[in-house]
């Protein structure tokens, strides 16, 4: 069996920051430190964080007054950040930065009197977050039939932003629909998109002209993993969201010859190994990797990250 992987797929350069402020966490400050939400939807990761030491929360009211506070990569809202300053928590906020300009964006849109159309998907934390960091009414638009729906008048001064975890193609039958309908709207650039979120979905579809069933590696509360799964069978591709290699089924690979593999955002490259080794455990296999962008983004840590120890303590 020929097995080819999506290039680019994994951990975004956001991920990879929040990660890495938890694990520095526990180092400058010993275990436990405590994080509101999963740091990123992925079980693994999160299961490995709380071996060494990680406590994850949903609310605050379950952190010690005066304890470490570490907020997800998908951001909080600003009722959040003002209860954890009320409790004395030492917060480390991890949110994602392209994440963080979409919420600047938002602001500066309704300061410049504009009301703010959210578009993304219900109940994401990341779409509750950039919520409650807009000050005023930000309206939620999640499909084409709801613009049709906006009890707005067509000249209002509007304004757009974008769930992070959508893409431009994701997102452009609604844009397209709000600048139909209305004559006052402004929204980001285009390349103010994520990087990661485009790339894996253009990788896949790339991919998915070459293989016969195509595996994501993520997990199921993983927008941007569905997301990918999604494409790979709208391109008429077998396609199936794994966790690991023990959910792999056998059955979906009689009489294929070439499987294609990538993995969302938050899902680290070890769980791809371990489903390669899981089709190995089927047959040999032949492994390669397409040709596809080469993302070299890094986001800084947070300053009080990047002091040492000792410093810290004075």
């Amino acid at each position: 069996m020929r097995v080819i992987l999506a290039q680019p797929r994994g951990f975004c350069a956001g991920v990879v920051r929040a990660i890495e402020i938890v694990d520095r966490a526990l180092q400058q400050h010993g275990a436990p430190v405590y994080v509101r939400h999963e740091i990123v939807h992925n079980r693994h990761v999160v299961d490995n964080l709380r071996q060494k030491g990680a406590r994850f929360v949903e609310e605050l009211d379950e952190v010690p007054q005066g304890a470490v506070a570490i907020f997800s990569a998908h951001g909080v809202a600003q009722t959040v950040e003002r209860d954890a300053e009320a409790r004395g928590l030492d917060v480390l906020d991890a949110t994602c930065p392209l994440v963080t300009k979409v919420h600047v964006q938002g602001r500066q849109y309704v300061g410049a009197g504009r009301t703010l159309i959210l578009i993304g998907h219900a109940g994401h934390p990341e779409v509750e977050g950039t919520i409650g960091q807009i000050p005023g009414k930000v309206m939620l638009v999640q499909s084409e039939a709801e613009v049709a729906h906006l009890d707005l008048p067509l000249d209002t001064p509007l304004a757009y932003v974008t769930q992070t975890t959508l893409s431009v193609d994701d997102t452009r039958g609604i844009i397209d629909a709000l600048l139909r309908r209305f004559t006052n709207i402004v929204g980001p650039d285009t390349r103010d998109i994520c990087y990661a979120t485009q790339n894996r979905q253009a990788a896949v579809r790339e991919l998915s002209k070459e293989v016969e069933v195509l595996l994501v590696v993520g997990a199921t509360n993983s927008s941007n993993s569905n997301r990918l799964r999604e494409i790979g069978s709208e391109s008429g591709v077998a396609s199936y969201l794994v966790a690991d290699g023990s959910e792999v089924k056998p059955e979906w690979f009689a009489n294929v010859q070439t499987v294609g593999i990538t993995a969302g955002a938050s899902a680290p490259e070890e769980m791809v190994r371990n489903v390669i080794d899981a089709l190995s455990a089927l047959g040999p296999v032949d492994v390669t990797t397409m040709s596809g962008r080469e993302e070299k983004v890094e986001f800084k840590l947070p300053s009080k990250l990047m002091q040492p120890l000792a410093a810290r303590e004075v």
